[in-house]
Order: structure tokens, then sequence, then C-alpha cells
């Protein structure tokens, strides 16, 4: 630009060294926030010029320099002025007003950060959240005092946490840990000191972090442990006598570690640990299971272990498929039993009266394999409003009643068994029970399916553990033994980019390594510092180490790559992401192995014979590997794993709230969104969304109206160009078979399993409901849950403006997932249902525009279109029903990774995220 003196040379920018804050604080000057600062003032005035910015800072700093030998250090205030001179001068009479309007706004969401934290002042932790992830931590996890007053911030919540988690890492410092065990210690003085954890209260520090007595106590029952073991060379007091001499004080560089990863949000641990790491509760897991054996007794037990579970924060999954159906004798008391839907009852009931960690409500899956004679009872038992409102239900089904579905001859008979006697009392029809499923989760969003031949496929602890995986977390992610516990993670993937000189953005794999080995240590020492609710969830967790690192943000990754999400650049972008969570943190748990022990039941499962619960190594061409597998398994074998499996995708409602990113591998729900209040409207906008909008000059309230009215997609509207149409796609931009195929792209590679919502739009029938569960075993996913929009109430409220319309485009399946079904799925009676909906809705090509229908497809047109043009579920907000609204602050609540998610403080119904 004309005028404008080209600084960016000089040498009087490296002259200031120093800027105060307005706390006071005095902290190193960066020119490249003035230059940041300035490009969005100009962004704002349709001049998106980066490289004018960082001249117009070059000059701020050039003027700053010349007075700065009579102003001393200069203050934020002082640097703010000169910008707003600077840009007058320079004839940016729109900029400077922009830049004006900025800095009062940022003096507003200071004053309102304040206000929400209770705080007089911001550190540097408060001012990188934004205010809507404030409202999270604020509402659910700082600690409060008896007054429930909020004592500490999100620095300190940090602190707190990467404190405990670095305790793990300092008990198995050689110099106090052998693995080779063979130590005897006095374990009963240790123990004594359990008593004394008041009088340890901030007495010790690691560094310059001070250990609280939750810490304290933490590290008592860690040691225990290991002492138990032999494998602690130095008594207990040794042990804290070297903490206070300082010569743990290294481990103050690991404990900065975990907590920049959790400042910067690249990880985050599930809801429990944050909430309870180093504090009273001191739980840490998010997902629990517990058995249901016919047996009164144990029945109470399971129950009344339930209790203490939610108490403590977690969330319970029960298989009910042992207990004998209704009807059936009773021999103690020559009665007949209730059935498994009865005993429901018992856990919904508890539910309803023991909060999670004292903050929220918790939440159950309830199982009944299809073999039991009460199946049909059990899967209609949520198609009425209000019933079971506190669990999640789900049929599983086995490789039996799969061949029965598929059947070639038509005989689709199944046995029915009555569990007590394991003898058949009756036969369906497969394909009744199929269809009878589909209709009811076509009606009320449930039962979903769990494909346990799927998950058990390449089970490597099958023989170890005396059978195969039979039931679930709440969200059906995490598959667990009876009485095993797993702690979750998730890494923000938008965070992972680079920008390159041409301003595009590509993915930083180097960081990504880094932020996938140290969580996945972050999550294994999780399970040495967890204070369990139950003994045998200890023991039981312990035996598998099982941990669940994920992802979130990948619908804003895409988004800052400009790859659309349904698309066959999409996809093989999330495979490759995928193999990498899995491999690195497996190989990371291979490194942990050698200097701490693989999980003490390594040695009786199959990993010793070189099997591994990852079906893309066993599924997927070798040459399409990015990783070298058959190493990783040779040394497996020879050094053993810390981790029975490590990756598992979750819910991550709360947790992107806080992150301030996409929901899980979900694409996002709307791009832009409205939301009323009493003193008027505003709308909510997808952060990459937003800033491409600016950098376009297309920022406006008219714009935004636009789009909240064509459900949150920029699917159809002219004023938006044709690469953003591709690129910014939402839920309701992508056909249910593409839902599908992403999270199958996912499930290759991830060694648990994965919460995803399939989102159908309401005029869907049952069929299509049926074909998505067929789809979904072929392609390997190990459950599905399928959510048709307006299943769940009769009267449903949507996130749109208040002149929402029909859409201007229809929804198909795109080329590559048509394809991939054509050539990858072998089961004659899938494709052949698959065949018939491809032919009714046809095919969406790889530029977003309709490929050429044939004739059969332009004789279905019609419908098909019509069905298109609804809303579906992701975007859905419940009525004020009791069961629909967050029970924190009375909003309503939209669905999402199949849990209730709030958008207002953050509530979700899933405890991991």
């Amino acid at each position: 630009m004309a005028g404008v003196t080209d600084f960016t040379n000089s040498k009087e920018t490296s002259m200031i060294a120093k800027i105060k804050k307005r706390d006071g604080r005095i902290v190193n000057f960066e020119q490249s926030k003035i230059s940041s600062a300035i490009y969005k003032a100009l962004v704002a005035t349709g001049k998106p010029d980066y490289p004018l910015a960082e001249r117009l800072s070059a000059r701020v700093v050039q003027k700053m320099v010349q007075q700065g030998e009579k102003a001393g250090i200069p203050s934020v205030e002082d640097v703010q002025d000169m910008v707003e001179s600077i840009l007058i001068e320079e004839g940016l009479s729109e900029t400077a007003k922009s830049y004006i309007l900025y800095r009062h706004e940022r003096r507003k969401v200071r004053d309102e950060k304040m206000k929400i934290l209770n705080k007089k002042d911001l550190d540097e932790v408060d001012k990188a959240f934004d205010i809507n992830s404030l409202r999270v931590l604020a509402a659910r996890y700082l600690l409060r005092d008896d007054n429930n007053e909020i004592i500490e911030g999100p620095k300190q919540m940090f602190e707190r946490v990467a404190t405990l988690v670095a305790l793990a890492d300092m008990i198995h410092d050689p110099q106090v840990f052998n693995l080779a065990g063979g130590h005897a210690q006095d374990i009963e003085e240790a123990r004594k000191y359990f008593g004394k954890i008041a009088d340890f209260d901030m007495k010790l520090k690691i560094g310059e972090y001070w250990l609280n007595k939750y810490h304290f106590e933490a590290l008592v029952r860690a040691y225990i442990h290991a002492a138990k073991e032999g494998k602690m060379k130095v008594s207990f007091k040794e042990l804290l006598r070297m903490i206070a001499e300082g010569k743990m004080a290294a481990y103050a560089d690991r404990i900065r570690e975990y907590n920049n990863l959790m400042i910067s949000r690249d990880f985050l641990p599930n809801t429990p640990t944050l909430m309870n790491a180093g504090a009273r509760l001191g739980q840490l897991s998010a997902c629990f299971v517990l058995d249901m054996p016919d047996d009164m007794e144990r029945i109470m037990k399971s129950s009344t272990d339930a209790a203490m579970i939610f108490k403590s924060g977690g969330g319970v999954g029960i298989n009910y498929s042992d207990l004998r159906p209704e009807g059936d004798i009773v021999a103690s008391t020559s009665g007949v039993a209730s059935g498994p839907v009865s005993f429901m009852n018992i856990i919904d009931t508890i539910t309803n009266v023991v909060k999670q960690g004292g903050k929220r409500r918790g939440a159950n899956m309830g199982i009944m394999e299809a073999w039991h004679p009460d199946i049909e009872k059990f899967v209609t038992a949520k198609t009425k409003p209000g019933v079971f409102e506190n669990f999640n239900v789900s049929v599983g089904i086995w490789e039996d009643f799969w061949q029965a579905l598929v059947n070639k001859e038509g005989n689709h008979k199944y046995a029915l068994r009555n569990p007590r006697t394991k003898e058949p009392v009756r036969h369906i029809d497969a394909q009744q029970l199929i269809d009878l499923i589909a209709l009811s989760a076509w009606k009320s969003a449930e039962p979903g399916i769990i494909f346990f031949d799927n998950i058990n496929k390449y089970n490597p602890c099958i023989g170890a553990k005396g059978g195969p995986l039979r039931a679930t977390n709440p969200c059906g992610e995490q598959s667990l033994y009876p009485y095993e516990s797993c702690n979750l993670g998730s890494i923000n993937l938008a965070n992972f980019v680079k920008r390159k000189a041409d301003g595009m953005y590509e993915f930083d794999w180097q960081r990504y390594e880094q932020a996938v080995r140290l969580s996945t240590r972050f999550l294994d020492n999780i399970i040495d510092m967890n204070k369990y609710p139950v003994q045998e969830i200890e023991e039981n967790t312990r035996a598998t180490r099982r941990i669940g690192l994920g992802i979130m943000g990948i619908a804003d990754l895409l988004f800052l790559l400009r790859i659309p999400y349904n698309s066959k650049d999409g996809y093989e972008f999330m495979n490759k992401l995928a193999e990498a969570v899995s491999y690195l943190s497996m190989d990371e748990s291979v490194a942990l192995a050698k200097t701490r022990g693989a999980f003490p039941m390594f040695k009786d499962t199959d990993y010793v014979k070189g099997k591994i619960p990852v079906a893309g190594y066993y599924e997927l061409p070798k040459e399409t590997h990015t990783y070298d597998w058959a190493t990783l398994i040779e040394k497996i074998k020879k050094s053993g794993i810390r981790n029975s499996w490590t990756s598992t995708i979750a819910p991550t409602g709360t947790l992107s709230m806080i992150a301030d990113t996409a929901n899980g591998v979900e694409p996002v729900f709307a791009l832009v969104y409205e939301k009323r209040v009493t003193v008027g409207r505003f709308f909510y906008t997808d952060k990459v969304f937003e800033n491409a909008l600016k950098e376009a000059g297309l920022y406006s309230d008219e714009i935004l109206t636009k789009i909240a009215n064509n459900y949150g997609s920029v699917r159809g509207l002219a004023e938006i160009p044709e690469w953003m149409q591709k690129t910014f796609v939402t839920a309701i931009d992508i056909h249910w078979m593409d839902h599908i195929m992403a999270q199958a792209v996912w499930q290759k590679w991830i060694s648990n399993a994965i919460a995803k919502t399939i989102n159908m739009p309401g005029d869907v029938t049952a069929e299509d409901v049926k074909c998505s569960y067929l789809l979904s075993h072929e392609l390997g996913l190990k459950g599905v849950t399928v959510f048709r929009d307006g299943s769940r109430q009769e009267q449903v409220l949507h996130i749109t403006g208040k002149n929402t319309g029909e859409k201007s485009f229809a929804v198909r399946p795109s080329r590559y997932v048509a394809d991939y079904i054509q050539n990858n799925i072998g089961e004659p009676y899938v494709r052949e249902q698959m065949a018939k909906i491809l032919r009714e809705s046809g095919v969406q090509d790889e530029e977003g525009a309709m490929a050429q229908p044939t004739a059969a497809v332009m004789a279905a047109e019609a419908p098909s279109a019509k069905r298109a043009m609804t809303q579906p579920a992701a975007m859905q907000v419940m009525s004020s029903n009791e069961d629909v609204v967050c029970p924190s602050c009375k909003a309503r609540l939209i669905i999402t990774e199949g849990c209730n998610i709030c958008i207002e403080c953050g509530f979700s119904s899933c405890a991991s995220g």
C-alpha cells in the first residue's frame, strides 16, 4: 500500500524486549500479536492483507522504540493506542474504527470472563480460553467450596490434573522402582499414611508444583500397589525424604508437559479425570461394565456397585442376557421370574437418585442378546417416552443370528434359548426380528445394535478371560469385561495444522505423533493413580490396563485442509489419521512395557502369538499401510505391551466445547445456528467457517441468516462460492451411507469402537434403518446407533432461523461409497438390499454434482428427493419435556455421538465427554 514504509526487517523491532500486561506482569514482547490484531481489523473491513498487517505492526514498533527512552516498558494499552494512531495516519479510517470496536469487544470479553470465574484479574490460561469454554469449565469442572464458590481457575485445574498424572512417572523412576521385583518393603508402614493425608497437604512439592492432600493420598496408593509386587526399591519414608530433598524435582518437567498438552487443548482426558484428579473423589475413569448373573445376591451386589460408580462419576454398561426370561420358574420360591426388563428398573431407579460425582445423573447401557426369549419385549421397551430414561439400550448379535438373517435358501429360522437351561424355547424369523428392531429405532432411536461377532473377531484376550466380550459402556464405543473400567482421552486434530507460505494449511504429522505418544503415557498413568470405586474393578482394570485414546475436531481439520468429509480424499485422509493413532499408541505402549512391564494378563493372551485387535492390519492390503505393523508385532511378542487395547473414539461433546472444536468423528451439525435470548438474537458460527467467510469478504448478518434458514448448510446458496459449498459440509449434507462409511474407515484401525450417530432424515422408512444395520455389519462396525429426525418426540424444535424453508439441494450417497459397496460387499443379500437404496437415491459425484441417473433412479426421483429435503437428527433440539431438557441449566438438548449434549452449559449424558 502506498505510503507504508517497510520496517519488517528493521533492527528497531528487536529493541523492545518486554511489555507490561494489564495485571502488572512483565512478559516478553511479541510483534506477531500486533500483526494478528491488525489483520483481524483488516479482514473485518474487507482487506485480508497479512503482509500489510505486518508492515503496519512494524511501524507501530518503530514509533514505540522512538518513544521508549522516555516512556520505559510499554503497556498493552500503550501499544493499542499506538495501533489506532498508525491506522489513522495511514488513511485506514475504517480499519481503525474496526480496531477500536475490536478493543471494546475484547474489554467486554475480559469483564465477562472475570464474572464467570469470579476473579478480579485474568491469568494467561483464562485469556487463552473463550467465554463458552470457561462457562463449561466453571459449571462442571472447577472445584468449589462448601458455599459453592469457585476456588480454582482453569490454570489451577490443569496443574492439579497434570501433577497427579506425573506422580505415576515418578513412582517408576529407576531410583525407586525395579521391574524385576524382589524387594520387600513395610507396606503397613506406608498404609498408616492414609491417616495422615491432611498433615501432608501442600507440604511437599515436585519442582514448583505442590502436592495437595489428594495427590499425597494417590501417591500412597500407587506406592503400596507397586510395593506389594516387590518392585519398590525404597521404603515409603525414603521416597518422601527424596521428594523433600528435591531429588525428584526433574519430574516438574513432566508435569509441565502434561499441563501444556491440556492447556493447548492438543489433548483432553475424559470428564471424570478433569473433575476428580487431585480432588476428593479421585475416580478418573468414564467407563465401567458390571455383570448381571442369574442370582439374586449377585444382582443386588451389582446394583450396589452401580450406585458407587454413579457416585464417583462413571457410567455403567450391563448385559442382562443371563437373567432367566419372564415367566420362567424360580425353584427357590416356587414362583415365576419377572424377566430382565424388570431388573433394569432397579438400575434405572438408582440412577435417578445418585448423581455422578455429585454433579450429574449417571448413564447406562442395557444390552440383551438376540437369542434371549424376552428379546421382543426388550426391543420395544423404549418406544414410549418416559421409559428407562437413564438407559441407552442395544441388541447384541452374534454370527449365528447374522447367518440366519442372510440365509440364501430363505430359511431365516432362529432359536431363542433359555439362559438358565441353554435349551431352545421357541424359534423366530430373524428377518422379522431385525424388522422389529429397525421399526423401533425408526420410532424412538432405540435400540442400537452391537455386533459382538465383529467386536471379538480380533480379541486377543478371549482365552485369558475365559470368553468373549459381551458388554459395552453407556455410549457403546468401549467394550469391556465385567468389572473392568477404561479411561479415555481425545486429541484435538484441528490443532495439528501449520500454515504454508501460500496461506493454505497442511497437517503436522510430527506434532501429531508427539501428542499421541505423550497422551498414551498420560492415560496409562491414570490407571496407576486412579481411586477405584470397587475393589474388583481395580483388579480387573489393572489386569488388562486398557486405555482409549481417540480424537475430536475432525470436521474442523478437514475444513482447514479444504477436504470434503464425504469424499475419496476425505476417507483416505481419515484412514491415515486412524492408522496413525493406533500404531503410534501401541508402539508407545510397547516402550512403556519395556520399563514398567506388560499388562499382567499378557502372557495368557494371543498377543504372544502375534494377534492384535486391529482389523485394518488384517483386512486392508499391506501395500496401503503407512506403518510397519509386522515389525511392531514382533516387538510386542518380544517385549510385551503395556495396554491390551489402546484406541477408542469416545463422545467428546463437553470436551469439544472446552477445546472449541468439532465433536469426535462427527461432521458439524450446523455451520450457523441462531440463538434467541431476552435481549435479542445472535448466531453461533463454526469458527473455521467464520474465518473463511471473513477472509472471502462474505461475513455479514444477512448471510448468516440465510445459512441458518438453510438448516445451517451452505449448499445451494448462490452467494457462497462453489469451493466452500463443497468443503463446508454438515451432517445434513451427508447421506446416511456416508455417515456409516466414515465410521467404518475409522473402525478399521481403532482397537475398541467408535461413538457416532448415523443421521437420517425424518421420512426415511424402517427399511432404510434395516439396511443401515446390514451395511454397518458388512463394513466391520462394532456397533451402530441410528437417529432419524423426529424419532424421539412428536414435537421438535430446530436450531434454525425463523423463516426456515425447504432446502435447495438433495442429499445422496457419494460416488465413493457407491463404488465401495459395489466392489467390496460380498454378501449377496446385503448387496441386493443396498442396490435398491442406491437405485432409488442416485449417486453424488466427487464435485458435489449429481451423476446422471438411470431410468430406475429417475422413476424414483420424486420420493427420494422429498426424503432428502428434511432435516437430520444431528440438527434436532428436543422440546421442553423433562427427559430432553438439560438438568443443569434447563436449556434444550441436541443429539450427537449417541449422547444428549447441552450447547449452553456443556452437560453431556455420556460420562466420557
